[in-house]
């Protein structure tokens, strides 16, 4: 009977805290939402089983070696660390696991140290993080292969869709500003938890992943969650706006062919763009500068090998390795808590706020140009490649069955990555 009784007790089951019960149902709704519905499978499915493994009681799969050895160890090895510590051996076991997160390296080598002697190793998932989303690297190997995939003719064919794309970034400061509202509603968000939350606006995952490792890593989940959510409700969320905004004359505007765009300007243009921005705002150009190097490998048709590898085998591998890395973050005691509503809520209103103000500026712009705008493309000024744009299409095909707007809305669109990038950069320098 005791032999069972020390099975039971070392089983997964015996350990699940009600919290971990949740996140594994999370998980589940994330991996359904992914197979049955299709919303953003890629990093989806990846999330969502990065997230069961995470929540495995003993498993210890998103956890440090030390973490593991805090929290499971025997009374002797958390006396010896917190000797390292230079704590009481009674301190208790969050108390020695919060003065170890924040110790020096020195400290932190000391207590690795003990903990491997007595058999813990890094998980898995808390290795993926460290390598690739502690040093920022998945999210800009990301950026490079989507711009190795994205042609800029259309933006370059008309140069006015750059402020449809900037406009539409509105969503994000709106965000922040909302973030931070909510602290007199009992939350607490600090200026980098708020610029980390208003990034959701961008619809852009990876530049969303990217800024909040470097500004909010414990919302990592949630932020992450909400934006590839809100990027694969793009058809639900978007027409209702645009509709709301545009009189039913204004979507059936036809626009001129876009003019043929040179090889040379496609091959200068990733060039001249990194060097302008770059030099006003340095915290862009990890993404920006990725973006560029892909979009220069394959304009420039001299290195077709390294385009095929950074636009597919590449891209997909980094994709997995995301997803997982992700995934290690949706834990009970970082996700199931009131912040992550605000964040739900913010990251709607920021997707929302970016596409009116979008169409808004492209109404402005019909106004004022010689040459016909139709509003419905500035909604895609919201960097959810090419989805925005094929809902842009075919909101105006639905006023007008001969009206093809995608490649007119693919400039806005290819703007909003820029858009993005740029924003991501203010808030590094505004909040980091």
């Amino acid at each position: 009977m005791d032999k069972l009784q020390t099975l039971w007790h070392s089983t997964g089951l015996f350990h699940m805290s009600g919290g971990q019960l949740v996140m594994l149902l999370v998980c589940l709704v994330l991996l359904w939402l992914a197979i049955h519905k299709k919303f953003e499978p890629l990093l989806l499915l990846p999330i969502g089983f990065g997230g069961l493994l995470a929540n495995i009681p003993l498993a210890g799969l998103a956890e440090s070696a030390i973490s593991q050895a805090l929290h499971f160890g025997p009374a002797e090895l958390l006396g010896s660390m917190a000797q390292v510590l230079g704590m009481e051996p009674g301190a208790g076991r969050e108390a020695l696991y919060t003065a170890a997160q924040s110790a020096g390296p020195s400290v932190q080598d000391q207590l690795h140290h003990l903990a491997g002697n007595a058999n813990y190793g890094d998980g898995i998932l808390y290795l993926i993080y460290t390598v690739g989303l502690t040093t920022g690297i998945f999210p800009l190997l990301i950026f490079m292969g989507v711009g190795a995939m994205t042609d800029f003719g259309p933006l370059l064919a008309n140069p006015r869709t750059l402020l449809l794309g900037a406009a539409a970034q509105f969503g994000i400061f709106a965000a922040l500003m909302g973030a931070l509202a909510l602290n007199f509603l009992g939350l607490e968000f600090s200026l980098s938890d708020a610029a980390a939350i208003g990034i959701i606006g961008g619809a852009d995952g990876p530049t969303s992943i990217y800024v909040t490792t470097k500004l909010a890593p414990h919302l990592l989940g949630a932020i992450a969650v909400a934006a590839y959510s809100y990027m694969a409700l793009v058809p639900i969320i978007q027409p209702p706006i645009i509709r709301a905004l545009t009189s039913e004359k204004e979507r059936q505007i036809k626009m001129e062919q876009l003019r043929p765009v040179s090889r040379v300007e496609k091959i200068l243009f990733p060039i001249l763009l990194l060097v302008l921005v770059a030099l006003v705002l340095p915290d862009a150009a990890p993404l920006l500068g990725m973006f560029c190097l892909g979009n220069l490998m394959k304009e420039s048709g001299v290195v077709n090998r390294l385009v095929d590898t950074t636009s597919n085998a590449l891209i997909n591998v980094v994709t997995i390795m995301l997803g997982l890395a992700v995934g290690s973050k949706l834990s009970a005691d970082k996700f199931l808590v009131m912040e992550t509503l605000g964040i739900l809520a913010l990251g709607l209103a920021a997707f929302m706020i970016g596409t009116a103000t979008g169409v808004l500026m492209a109404k402005l712009l019909n106004r004022v140009s010689r040459h016909p705008v139709n509003p419905i493309i500035g909604a895609a000024g919201v960097s959810a490649v090419p989805m925005a744009a094929r809902v842009a299409n075919k909101v105006g095909l639905d006023a007008n069955p001969h009206n093809f707007l995608l490649m007119h809305a693919m400039g806005p669109n290819v703007a909003g990555v820029i858009g993005s990038a740029v924003a991501a950069g203010v808030l590094l320098n505004f909040a980091g």
